[in-house]
């Protein structure tokens, strides 16, 4: 046979992807069945097999149509699958590309809800230990919402009927569609920015589960998890729940009830204020009426009817000690003049009174004549400091440079004997009488 009737590889699968292309019923194909060996390339595509009890077939999605689904593709889910059937001509082979995929049994929007929760549940993001307290008192709310709709006239109204000591600051934000999460994330990022902020409020009214899905998104769980200020949130109904809610400080069921919660019920304190106020003056009062019954009772008392018996011992003590201290007193000195006596006496007998008085004599001479010489010796020191004094004024070098002298030193700080200690171009510090004064060295003049 000749080799012209032989078909090339690339033909022959040209061909059958001409087929492909002309069968109708492979340009739009519904397949259910369990993925596995998904990946998830960098480039964005994702590669899978799909596979029954029977059989299996290669697929893959295009990163366009990967990037809408709303979960992430993973190993022995089940799924529903739309697309179409073609040749892959590189590698021979047919495959699977699919255009849309939903998982079997559940929405794709619960199980990505369920997926993201439970991934940011791991990292920490829900945990009870990173949640900031409410402010109490707070001065300053900041509203992160659309600044239409029913939602943000709700919180509005109930701030100002229950708090209207707090500033409000609306930060104008898109709640629904594409770009709603990047600008709730925006916003709850310009109020931390703007700083004096106490409580933050982020929310919407009530809708579909896409309609809240913008605060299901991994960007805003973050965003609020990592506001320094405290945030509530206020998503839809009371039965909505979403991940913004889990990743809040504190969740409301409602705009209105987040904003109920934001602020303390001015009536409310009002009302504890009249209670306080009333607790405190019958407390008041209480006691005052105690003290009054207490004092009546001690007025009444025997010892007040009669105050000079209760004084009336201690004036008795009084006296009688006084009287003891003077007759110990008068004791004491008499004792020690009969003491006094006797020692003159024995003195008196053992060395004559001419005696005594000589020795005096003998004291006072010595005395005068050592002061004299203490006298004569501080004279004479005296004299030789006034001297010393006098020579060193005279060898001071202040005195001299005064007559119009000056001593010269090097950058060293080394004083300029000779013209070998300096070269032309070397500074030079000249100190005078009354300063000093930095000059440099132009010319140096040597004598024989």
């Amino acid at each position: 046979m000749m080799s012209e009737a032989y078909l090339t590889v690339e033909a022959l699968t040209k061909y059958i992807k001409r087929k492909f292309d002309a069968d109708p019923y492979l340009k739009k194909v519904y397949v259910k069945g369990e993925l596995s060996n998904v990946k998830h390339h960098t480039s964005g595509h994702l590669y899978f097999t799909l596979k029954d009890d029977r059989a299996q077939i290669k697929g893959m999605m295009y990163k366009r149509d990967a990037e809408r689904l709303k979960f992430r593709a993973e190993e022995g889910m089940k799924v529903l699958t739309e697309g179409y059937v073609n040749v892959y001509e590189r590698g021979g082979t047919y495959q699977f590309y699919a255009t849309n995929m939903e998982p079997d049994g559940v929405g794709s929007l619960y199980l990505a809800f369920e997926q993201l929760k439970e991934q940011l549940a791991k990292e920490g993001l829900f945990d009870e230990r990173f949640k900031q307290p409410i402010p109490a008192y707070p001065t300053a709310i900041g509203v992160v919402t659309a600044t239409t709709g029913a939602a943000i006239r709700d919180i509005c109204t109930t701030l100002k009927r229950h708090y209207p000591l707090a500033d409000v600051y609306i930060f104008p934000t898109l709640v629904q569609g594409e770009r709603a999460a990047a600008s709730i994330v925006q916003s709850i990022r310009q109020a931390n920015a703007l700083g004096g902020i106490d409580t933050l409020i982020v929310g919407r009214g009530g809708g579909s589960i896409e309609d809240l899905w913008a605060f299901n998104e991994e960007i805003v769980a973050r965003a609020i998890f990592e506001s320094r200020i405290p945030i509530i949130s206020g998503v839809g109904h009371e039965t909505d729940t979403t991940i913004a809610d889990f990743a809040a400080d504190l969740r409301a069921p409602t705009p209105t009830g987040a904003a109920k919660m934001a602020v303390p019920d001015v009536l409310a304190l009002r009302q504890r204020v009249t209670d306080y106020e009333a607790r405190i003056m019958y407390v008041a009062n209480t006691q005052l009426d105690r003290a009054k019954k207490r004092l009546q009772q001690l007025m009444n008392a025997y010892p007040m009817s009669y105050p000079e018996r209760m004084y009336r011992p201690f004036e008795e003590r009084l006296v009688r000690l006084d009287e003891q201290l003077q007759l110990a007193t008068e004791r004491h000195i008499t004792k020690q003049q009969q003491q006094l006596e006797r020692l003159t006496a024995r003195l008196t007998r053992q060395m004559p009174l001419a005696t005594v008085q000589l020795e005096q004599q003998r004291v006072a001479n010595v005395t005068a004549r050592l002061e004299n010489a203490m006298r004569k010796l501080v004279d004479q020191k005296a004299s030789q400091f006034d001297r010393a004094i006098r020579t060193l004024s005279a060898l001071n070098p202040l005195s001299v440079m005064e007559r119009g002298y000056s001593i010269v030193y090097n950058k060293e700080r080394q004083v300029i004997m000779s013209t070998n200690d300096v070269e032309t171009t070397d500074d030079v510090t000249i100190h005078v009488a009354d300063g000093q004064i930095t000059a440099t060295v132009t010319a140096v003049q040597r004598e024989e």
